[in-house]
């Protein structure tokens, strides 16, 4: 989903599958009015790319002069290296031509790899602080709550966001496959069991870190287990992370996730 100055754009397609776009320019507010307007774009998939330029060119075609960007999630993001001939960075390209359209600004939350920080100009980073109050106040507020980071590199994005007792794990994988086989608890871990844990991460595909994380945290005696993430696809729907019962809300935005389940809570990212 793409928005201008938060209004939906509607986006059709003639018989051939090419776009079919109308689209009125913003009038009527002081941003529109001094040749200002905002694209915000909801990720759904690859093709609304090639609606982004659309519409730049379409919004600067009738004197939009300072537009900028709303990208909560990077698409591509986890594409961040190349480690044989055949692999397509396709983060860089993509990079690229965000960088191409020109944007006064690209605004991001919390962007799952530093590389996207460092291709993408004029990048304006933006954490998730807000959206993880907002779940600490649906289960109920800090009494009696231990934040759970599932590996270090999250314990040390947000360990400074919360000021909180916390533990952080340490995956055992299989180096062949990728795949994980479990995973160990360090830190606070006198400050599990009996309590409330909130798990801490940037994305979450079908939920595996947070199935084991969960099922770790249960063996510790966590009382009640509840899983934060900035980006959600999906695919979460068909994971262990919900059908396993071991974790009881799940908080994300909108950035990335269109799915409906009572178990989990979207927060608007605008």
């Amino acid at each position: 989903m793409i928005r201008i100055n938060q209004n939906d754009t509607n986006v059709n397609k003639f018989p051939d599958g090419t776009f079919l776009l109308k689209e009125r320019i913003p009038g009527g507010s002081t941003e529109a009015e001094s040749g200002k307007a905002k694209l915000t774009w909801l990720f759904e998939n690859n093709e609304e790319l090639v609606t982004l330029i659309y519409l730049a060119g379409h919004l600067r075609a009738h004197g939009v002069t300072e537009l900028s960007l709303d990208m909560p999630y990077i698409p591509n993001a986890r594409q961040d290296r190349v480690r044989a001939q055949e692999d397509v960075f396709t983060l860089k390209y993509f990079a690229e031509v965000i960088n191409w359209l020109n944007f006064e600004s690209v605004t991001v939350l919390d962007p799952h790899s530093p590389v996207s920080e460092a291709l993408i100009d004029k990048i304006q980073v933006k954490t998730p602080e807000t959206f993880i109050w907002k779940a600490v106040e649906r289960i109920g507020g800090t009494e009696n709550l231990t934040m759970f980071y599932p590996d270090e590199g999250a314990c040390k994005r947000y360990s400074g966001m919360v000021k909180l007792p916390y533990a952080f794990g340490i995956k055992n994988r299989d180096w062949e496959t990728g795949d994980i086989r479990g995973l160990d608890v360090s830190g606070m871990t006198d400050c599990i069991r009996g309590r409330k844990i909130l798990i801490i991460d940037d994305i979450s595909s079908r939920g595996g870190t947070f199935y084991f994380s969960a099922k770790k945290l249960k063996e510790l005696g966590a009382e009640e287990i509840y899983l934060y993430v900035s980006h959600c696809e999906n695919t979460i729907l068909e994971g262990d992370v919900l059908k396993s019962g071991l974790i009881r809300k799940v908080f994300t935005t909108n950035s990335i996730f269109t799915g409906k389940d009572e178990r989990i809570e979207v927060f608007d990212y605008e």
